[in-house]
């Protein structure tokens, strides 16, 4: 392939669908995937652990630029993640882990430290990027760009019964509270806020299930034919 390989971003708060969506689209085209919310919260985790508060963002960045991670598939196919050589796939994913996050993304020596991190994850046959600015700042020559989006109310119930199904008690309330202060700092932010690329395409994912999203976004990749949809088996 000529040129650098291709990428379809896709973009959006947590609870739209997006983390479901990438997965799929990686798999049915053989490309790989990136979880650039994964690098986030691998920082805020990292810093906790050496006792720095996510205020310091000098130290934070550097923490950022030196993080021991390593991502591989598991014999379930699930993702692992491994940071200084500790499994802690289950850890970041909390909404405490999801919260720091939040907050360490919102510093812009943070961000700067893990941009080139992110493009370097572009190899052939192509990337699937998944996080809030993959369209506007990390990415912003992407073959595709998406951007889901759903009412917060449903994003929380989304989350709820994720946790619910995991035997986690959480509060609807409590999530509701931790949703909106997360779409605040990622939307006020200086450095790269949450927003929809100028070229990326909207599907509100509030009254669909993640099979019409699917098909929603093969339907996009269809009618971009610099796209390859299919990959040697």
């Amino acid at each position: 392939m000529n040129g650098p390989a291709p990428v379809i971003t896709v973009d959006g708060p947590g609870g739209v669908g997006k983390g479901t969506l990438c997965q799929w689209l990686a798999t049915r085209l053989g490309w790989h995937l990136l979880d650039s919310g994964a690098l986030y919260r691998l920082t805020a985790l990292a810093a906790q652990r050496r006792n720095l508060p996510p205020t310091d963002e000098s130290a934070v960045a550097a923490v950022a630029a030196g993080l021991n991670v390593v991502f591989s598939a598991g014999t379930d196919g699930v993702l692992q993640i491994l940071l200084d050589g500790e499994e802690v796939s289950a850890v970041i994913r909390s909404e405490t882990a999801g919260n720091a996050a939040s907050q360490v993304a919102a510093l812009p020596q943070v961000r700067a430290a893990l941009l080139q991190r992110q493009r370097d994850f572009r190899q052939t046959p192509g990337l699937i990027a998944d996080g809030r600015d993959m369209g506007t700042v990390v990415f912003p020559n992407a073959e595709l760009k998406l951007f889901l989006t759903a009412d917060p109310a449903e994003r929380a119930r989304r989350r709820h019964n994720q946790l619910s199904q995991k035997e986690m008690n959480v509060s609807l309330a409590a999530l509701e509270r931790e949703i909106a202060e997360r779409d605040a700092r990622d939307v006020q932010r200086t450095a790269a806020p949450l927003m929809p690329a100028a070229d990326a395409i909207i599907l509100d994912t509030t009254a669909l299930n993640i099979a019409q999203v699917c098909e929603w976004a093969w339907r996009q990749i269809g009618q971009r034919p610099k796209i390859p949809t299919s990959h040697p088996d």
